[in-house]
């Protein structure tokens, strides 16, 4: 199966529980990676934890505070409707669907290269 926490991310859910600010500890730190001066001067990395399940979501994709917050909270949303709901989240069934696509796309690919090696093999025993 996949990890509940780790499906979270995905877009476009509706029916997602919804937080309240007074359950949320917000802090502003400073972000990681490449960036340089940039990342080690300016405090634009949202860390996000909702109080009343513990789960802790960091977010440093822009150099925007405001579109980090957006975006964290989006996030710790959906993580915390992964959380109660487990595997009647919407969430969680998107991220099921989209790994059977790939399956699908992987196996479909592998049939694919399996015919073109045959194919390359008549063709081989033709002109002998």
């Amino acid at each position: 199966g996949v990890p509940l926490l780790q499906a979270a991310g995905k877009k476009n859910s509706s029916n997602l529980l919804g937080l309240t600010e007074a359950e949320l500890k917000e802090q502003f730190v400073r972000g990681d990676g490449p960036g340089g001066q940039a990342t080690n001067k300016t405090n634009n990395c949202v860390v996000l934890k909702h109080i009343p399940s513990g789960i802790v979501v960091k977010c440093h994709q822009t150099r925007s505070v405001e579109q980090n917050r957006k975006i964290a909270r989006e996030i710790l949303q959906e993580k915390v409707d992964l959380f109660y709901k487990g595997e009647d989240s919407d969430v969680f069934k998107q991220k099921k669907a989209s790994e059977k696509k790939k399956q699908e796309k992987k196996r479909k690919a592998k049939e694919n290269l399996e015919r073109k090696k045959h194919f390359k093999e008549m063709q081989k025993l033709d002109t002998e």
